[in-house]
């Protein structure tokens, strides 16, 4: 991330060495004094090296930008992001966000190392470093994230910590999940105390946490969070010192309730606060935008444009402890400059980000050239054939009906999936799903070859499908294969084809494959151009649409299953999770007595 020697920079500072570029006539938004007026900027290489009078800076070959009727606006900060879950390679993903002025991201790259391992990192590493675009890698405090822990391709450990936390590309622990902490995890222990050794900052990941267990985890040193499901949450954890960032992804909305600690309880804390997207798809930058979009979302609930600016740069480089190198328009920062016409329009003009011009009115003139790949990222997917038989819950009970638990989401709490108890009808000793009822079956499949491959299947509810099948190997937080459907064989198929073409997302109906989008590269993530990524979400999107679902983005929806570190239910490798017991559960109950309460062992 260091090009220039300090020397250097020191001599670029005293105007001993000539800008390569110089902005004239704009109007610089100070982030860190609060301020709007004139000035001029230099940059000498990545980097800028004067702000105000840089006439002195000028030599033969000094490039200048006329910024006459324009704001001087510092590169926005995504500071937290999941950039796997956009199925956008490295370099892609910097095609699509950097015309959006998001010049810096903060990321643990947990898909990645989680599917490719430390020489997969290393790679993703390189490649990040070829493109204008900086990503601050927060390594993450273990993987997998699950409990109880299912089976990945790659896993970090306290052994990883010792040796990865030394590594100049690391800046902080990343989204270091509440439970992990409260239940005092031994290997999470060690990865904390070898922070503290490293002087490196721990990042949370606390949702619905309040009360003791937040106490618990500032205690632990957690400086900061992204999962505030409300305002008055966001607010116990600004008294308590937090840092907080208010996330508004494709999938989960909450910028418009979190920002009330700002517009509804005190504008003074708006410097504790920050954005991040969290888990954003093409289809949405390309239409909607990416930073740029949630400085204008807050401009519109009522928060002064300077103020939006800073929570969007400076606030989230303070937060991480990076704002001596990202942040604001500053001599010894990186040169991450936008350009921008109307503080509240908020349209960006010019992105100069690493020195480097990007976009040049707002068409992007950069070009970005993905690297080969190596079978390190290429050949991740080991997932054995699986057959229909295998793809159906069965039960020894002797009945003809059962009750059922079923993961139930629920689009207006994004990622939350409830119980929803079901009866269900047997047929030979199978638990068949109840397709008009809205209840499908759901497995998720080991693809890293690290068990037998045996599918773990269950029950969920609110995709609505009325035929067929779909199923995504890149899904948070451990990329094995997930799939739902109404039928097995459908379901069977869908597994088979990504594993034959080396994953993907796809969509089958009645023993065809109707939809595939291939994600070559681990699995998860592709080369193709963000707009044609945005035509492909769109294609399998009408196909859902037609097999009956309706959520907003079925296949994302679908994907997020895995995790468990969000109530009620979850389901992984294992089999459905009890997020509060932290345990595989049957989800078939074990009598069809009728309770009040969902269990899966009868009590009379």
């Amino acid at each position: 991330m260091y090009k220039e020697a300090i020397c250097e920079m020191i001599d670029a500072g005293l105007a001993k060495l000539p800008a390569d570029l110089i902005i004239t006539n704009g109007l610089l938004v100070n982030v860190n004094s609060s301020e709007i007026y004139p000035a001029d900027v230099a940059i000498y290489k990545s980097r800028i090296v004067a702000t105000g009078d840089v006439a002195s800076y000028i030599g033969e070959n000094t490039k200048t930008i006329d910024a006459k009727g324009k704001y001087i606006v510092p590169g926005l900060i995504d500071g937290h992001l999941h950039i796997e879950c956009s199925k956008l390679s490295m370099t892609s993903f910097a095609k699509a966000v950097l015309p959006h002025g998001t010049t810096s991201i903060i990321s643990g790259l947990d898909q990645y190392i989680v599917t490719a391992g430390l020489d997969g990192i290393r790679e993703i590493l390189h490649e990040i470093d070829g493109t204008p675009l900086k990503v601050f890698w927060g390594l993450p405090f273990l993987t997998p994230y699950t409990l109880p822990q299912s089976h990945v391709g790659f896993n970090v450990t306290a052994k990883t910590h010792a040796e990865v936390q030394k590594w100049p590309e690391v800046f902080g622990i990343w989204e270091t999940v509440s439970e992990f902490i409260e239940n005092q995890h031994s290997d999470v222990m060690k990865a904390i105390e070898y922070a503290r050794l490293h002087r490196l900052p721990i990042y949370g990941c606390a949702p619905m946490t309040r009360g003791n267990k937040l106490n618990a985890i500032l205690c632990a040193g957690v400086r900061l969070d992204h999962e505030s499901y409300d305002h008055t949450e966001m607010m116990e954890k600004i008294r308590k010192g937090m840092n907080v960032l208010i996330r508004e992804s494709s999938i989960s909305h909450f910028l418009a309730e979190n920002i009330k600690v700002i517009t509804h309880l005190n504008p003074r804390l708006a410097r504790r606060v920050s954005f991040c997207t969290d888990d954003v798809i093409a289809s949405d930058i390309v239409t909607n935008g990416h930073m740029d979009k949630l400085i204008r979302m807050a401009i519109a609930k009522g928060v002064d444009p300077l103020t939006a600016i800073q929570m969007g740069s400076i606030n989230s480089a303070e937060a991480y402890r990076i704002d001596h190198l990202v942040g604001s328009v500053s001599p010894g920062r990186f040169a991450d400059i936008l350009l921008v016409s109307d503080l509240v329009k908020f349209d960006i003009d010019t992105v100069i980000a690493k020195g480097q011009l990007v976009v040049e009115n707002q068409a992007t003139v950069f070009n970005f050239v993905p690297p080969k790949r190596s079978a390190v990222l290429l050949q991740s997917m080991k997932l054995k054939p699986v057959t229909a038989s295998a793809l159906k819950v069965t039960t020894n009970i002797k009945q003809t009906k059962v009750k059922a638990l079923s993961l139930d989401v629920d689009f207006n709490i994004p990622f939350v999936r409830r119980a929803r108890q079901v009866e269900l009808n047997v047929q030979d000793g199978v638990v068949l799903p109840d397709i008009q009822n809205d209840v499908l079956y759901v497995t998720v499949v080991e693809r890293f070859g690290k068990t037998d491959g045996t599918a773990k299947v269950g029950f969920c509810s609110g995709w609505k499908l009325k035929s067929g099948a779909m199923a995504s190997s890149c899904a948070p937080d451990d990329n094995n294969v997930v799939c739902i459907g109404t039928n097995s064989e459908d379901m069977a198929l869908a597994i088979n084809h990504l594993a034959e073409h080396g994953g993907g997302q796809v969509i089958v109906n009645q023993g065809k494959v109707i939809g595939f989008l291939p994600l070559p590269i681990c699995g998860i993530v592709s080369d193709l151009d963000p707009h044609t990524m945005a035509q492909e979400e769109e294609k399998l999107l009408l196909l859902a649409r037609e097999l009956g679902c309706d959520l907003p983005d079925p296949l994302f929806y679908m994907c997020c299953l895995q995790i468990t570190a969000i109530p009620d239910y979850a389901i992984t490798d294992l089999g459905v999770i009890d997020f509060h017991k932290q345990a595989v559960m049957d989800p078939v109950f074990k009598c069809g007595c009728s309770h009040g309460k969902l269990q899966t062992k009868c009590h009379d």
